[in-house]
């Protein structure tokens, strides 16, 4: 029997390219809901909730699954810390999948860079900077914040007060402890990070380019199909790819 799935944010172009990546085989795509569609009944349906919706509608919906006690993958960015900690708070009573990108190329990426950050020493400042876009409308993006994260975790930094976003005027040297963040937006960028830690004489990088939405997308399914069953708590997309530093 295929697993039935809610997809919010189905009209988007994950929603999109989530619908086209989903074999009916595998996957009952039974509820395909976007902006101002009644969220309650088809979450009685569903099997697992995906939502690449809008971040200010994820609240609601994981208030909803919890109640129902629906696993849900969540896919939406730019929420702020307080929303982050309100969605996290229901992981006591469901399994939530959130990761800022769902690829498995991706996460790879995210693995190289913490073992890459606790390898070099603080010599080696770290910098990042994400390409996406015209329609992109948050900044940075959610894997730019995630990738960041892997760096504090790798030299036990405090995210919030080593993270700079962009530069300009009279900053004065660079400090010992800083993550430079940057981001641009043009044309039809998919997706592009770069983490550089720049030595004194040498710089490491490690990049991700996307080209197709769809590796997002078969991710996000991979996700959803992985979290059925699984006890109450958060998950990244590292714990479904079994694959920690």
């Amino acid at each position: 029997m295929s697993l039935k799935v809610l997809l919010n944010g189905a009209r988007g172009r994950m929603g999109e390219a989530i619908l086209r990546a989903a074999d009916p085989a595998i996957f009952d795509v039974c509820d395909r809901l976007d902006v101002d569609d009644e969220m309650e009944p088809a979450v009685e349906r569903c099997d697992v909730i995906v939502d690449f919706s809008h971040h200010e509608a994820t609240l609601h919906l994981v208030e909803l699954a919890a109640a129902a006690g629906k696993p849900i993958v969540i896919g939406t960015t730019g929420h702020t810390a307080e929303a982050r900690r309100q969605i996290l708070s229901h992981q006591d009573r469901i399994a939530i999948v959130w990761s800022g990108n769902y690829s498995i190329g991706m996460n790879l990426l995210f693995y190289l860079t913490n073992r890459a950050a606790a390898t070099l020493s603080e010599l080696y400042e770290p910098e990042i900077t994400e390409a996406h876009h015209h329609f992109k409308k948050d900044a940075p993006s959610g894997t730019a914040v995630d990738l960041a994260r892997r760096i504090c975790e790798g030299r036990q930094w405090d995210y919030d007060a080593v993270v700079v976003h962009g530069r300009s005027g009279i900053t004065g040297e660079r400090p010992a402890r800083q993550i430079g963040m940057h981001a641009v937006r043009g044309g039809d960028v998919v997706g592009q990070h770069t983490v550089s830690f720049f030595g004194d004489g040498e710089r490491v990088e490690l990049k991700h380019l996307a080209t197709d939405r769809k590796i997002f997308a078969q991710g996000a399914l991979a996700a959803a199909k992985w979290v059925v069953g699984k006890p109450a708590g958060f998950y990244e997309m590292q714990d479904v790819l079994e694959l920690r530093s």
